[in-house]
């Protein structure tokens, strides 16, 4: 599939961001289908390039380009569009400027309506910070948006997806090689280090007493795992400053905060939050994991009690934690097939 749609840049010049700034923002992207069908906007996660959005693009799979025309976006500083790691001074590397969510959608409206021409988003389907931007689009574009549906995310990040990104995010900052953000060479130390913090947090206690890091044989023990799938799948091939970039946008993640500036304490205004989500017009499907450490259902049963216009919550029954919404296993892959299929032939 990747290899008919090839990675496009929509260049913006001149664009201001949360942190200042990017003398020269590019967002890159892909098309999958005829631009005459319903548009499905599907924009990257974290740890996610264009090319790994082709999990669920296919026509057996959760979203078919024989039916809609959809439109996969990176998000700043994931090393295709504008990144620490792909900007020229005085921007680049620890100097690449602070992103939000905002910005990112606003950038990636610009691509749809100005390089595609398109009309209206039929629906906004993200995974984890993909589906934080799906909350995103139907409270900066509500006439724009139909529907969205965000898949183990949430319309904010809570204090304890805050703190539980504290640690991977220390663990690469005081390593001995980040030289902070001035590197020369890769600092292995330092992502071996990241991943190693962040691994844990990915699938649910039960996978782990089930032994699912064993991968039906693939692994002969967690370490091996950890080393070969977590260290492994970000050595070479994401840059340290990227990541820190871009978790900085995952800690910021709030729908209240959209338009605002200056100091504004969101996570203790419950009133803001619950105005935001019951102003929303776009229908949503809220898809958590039951086992997912960093967006838990309970934060989506809160965020659907708030949302108007027959939104509705199916919760993921799996031991894969967050991992389950991420194309990561057969079974859970068909049940959000099957719910998100359904979803968008609703009338």
């Amino acid at each position: 599939m990747s290899a008919d749609s090839p990675t496009q840049y929509y260049h913006h010049g001149r664009f201001r961001v949360t942190g200042g700034v990017l003398p020269a923002a590019v967002t890159a992207y892909r098309t999958y289908g005829d631009p005459a069908n319903p548009c499905i906007v599907f924009p990257t996660c974290y740890g996610g390039r264009l090319d790994s959005q082709d999990y669920m693009i296919g026509a057996d799979k959760t979203l078919d380009p024989t039916r809609y025309y959809i439109v996969t976006l990176a998000l700043f500083s994931n090393g295709e569009s504008s990144s620490p790691s792909n900007t020229p001074a005085p921007y680049n590397g620890p100097y690449f400027p602070s992103v939000s969510y905002e910005d990112n959608v606003r950038a990636q409206y610009a691509v749809l309506t100005k390089a595609l021409n398109v009309k209206k988003a039929f629906c906004v389907v993200g995974f984890s910070m993909g589906a934080q931007q799906a909350y995103y689009w139907p409270v900066m574009y509500p006439d724009f948006v139909e529907r969205f549906i965000p898949i183990c995310g949430s319309a904010r990040t809570s204090p304890h997806n805050k703190c539980f990104l504290e640690g991977p995010k220390t663990a690469l900052l005081n390593s001995k090689d980040y030289e902070n953000g001035h590197y020369t060479k890769e600092p292995q130390f330092g992502i071996r280090a990241f991943a190693r913090a962040y691994s844990a947090w990915a699938y649910g206690q039960t996978w782990f007493r089930q032994h699912g890091y064993l991968h039906n044989g693939r692994y002969s023990s967690l370490d091996d795992f950890i080393r070969a799938d977590w260290e492994g799948g970000f050595l070479g091939t994401w840059d340290a400053n990227d990541l820190i970039t871009l978790l900085d946008t995952w800690q910021k993640g709030d729908v209240t905060l959209i338009g605002k500036s200056g100091p504004y304490d969101a996570q203790s205004d419950d009133a803001a939050f619950a105005s935001t989500l019951a102003g929303i017009k776009a229908k949503g499907l809220i898809m958590p994991c039951k086992t997912d450490l960093y967006f838990p259902p309970e934060d989506s049963e809160n965020e659907i009690s708030l949302l108007p216009n027959g939104s509705k919550l199916v919760v993921i029954d799996s031991v894969w934690g967050h991992m389950a919404g991420g194309g990561n296993n057969p079974d859970d892959d068909l049940f959000i097939k099957q719910h998100v299929r359904s979803f968008l032939e609703e009338s």
